[in-house]
């Protein structure tokens, strides 16, 4: 059973699109959705933790000007509804249930570091559902040094709360002067939607999370020669959570890909290089 909560509204800025809720197989999802009515929809994918104010609001933006864009909670986190998965292919089958009930046959992905994960499962899984993916900061199953961002978004979280900083500004950014101020950048566009925010993460959904990454970092490599939509891979050249390494190997081993890596970025590379990001990921979008 399928029942969305209010009619779609679309246009306007990110941080000022009203959040809308969704019911399908008895979740309620909370989505956000802008841009023009027209064309395949971008279907965004987020990060570990993350719920629907952290997506930067420029890149959202950027790509917003020219493809209708649809944000949403995972089931069990933020404002939406449920249990959170522990795996990544639980929290794919999700999204393909929200994509679904919003009555949408062709999308395409865009998958930031466990989104990414989770758009490769879909891909796969898919091929008929999905036209193109975009996978920034993420990394294939089984991929060199996933399995230990347990430990990293641990110490990091630690050290923010010592250092009373956001731990994203150790996660997603290099330690210098370029890397710092862009974080500092980015953390406060994260904060121009001053209503209608949602909720944080809980503990235990962010724990649960942290396994699901845990077990795609263990997994036996996945034959992504069979995810044959063109693929748009995004990094930065220092990422500490899912190695750059692993953006590389996404481009070598899917047969029809574009790999960009941003210098002096980490993690969150295509947020300290949004302008250039948005550019290549529109021209990509269209070609």
């Amino acid at each position: 059973m399928t029942q969305i909560g209010s009619s779609p509204v679309r246009g306007g800025a990110y941080a000022d699109v009203p959040t809308q809720t969704l019911t399908a197989d008895g979740v309620t999802y909370a989505y956000r959705e802008l841009g023009p009515k027209t064309g395949v929809p971008v279907v965004l994918l987020t990060h570990l933790a993350a719920v629907l104010d952290n997506w930067d609001p420029r890149v959202v933006d950027g790509l917003a000007a020219q493809h209708r864009l649809i944000a949403f909670d995972n089931r069990g986190v933020g404002a939406s509804t449920g249990r959170t998965p522990d795996t990544i292919e639980a929290m794919a089958t999700d999204a393909v249930t929200f994509v679904r009930a919003l009555g949408l046959q062709r999308v395409d992905l865009f998958g930031f570091s466990m989104g990414g994960m989770i758009a490769q499962v879909i891909a796969q899984r898919e091929p008929d559902l999905v036209r193109k993916v975009i996978l920034a900061g993420t990394g294939p199953a089984g991929g060199e040094g996933i399995e230990k961002v347990t430990r990293l978004s641990h110490l990091d979280t630690v050290r923010g709360l010592i250092t009373f900083q956001d731990p994203k500004q150790f996660l997603f950014f290099t330690r210098t002067a370029g890397g710092r101020r862009a974080g500092k950048e980015f953390l406060a566009r994260l904060k121009e939607r001053t209503h209608d925010r949602d909720k944080a993460i809980s503990p235990r959904a962010y724990l649960t999370q942290l396994k699901a990454i845990h077990r795609w970092g263990l997994q036996a490599p996945a034959d992504l020669s069979a995810i044959h939509q063109p693929v748009l891979v995004a990094n930065g050249d220092n990422d500490r959570m899912v190695p750059t390494v692993n953006s590389v190997d996404l481009a070598r081993r899917l047969p029809d890909s574009d790999l960009v890596i941003y210098p002096d970025a980490g993690h969150g590379g295509i947020f300290q290089y949004h302008e250039q990001f948005v550019a290549k990921a529109l021209q990509f979008l269209a070609e």
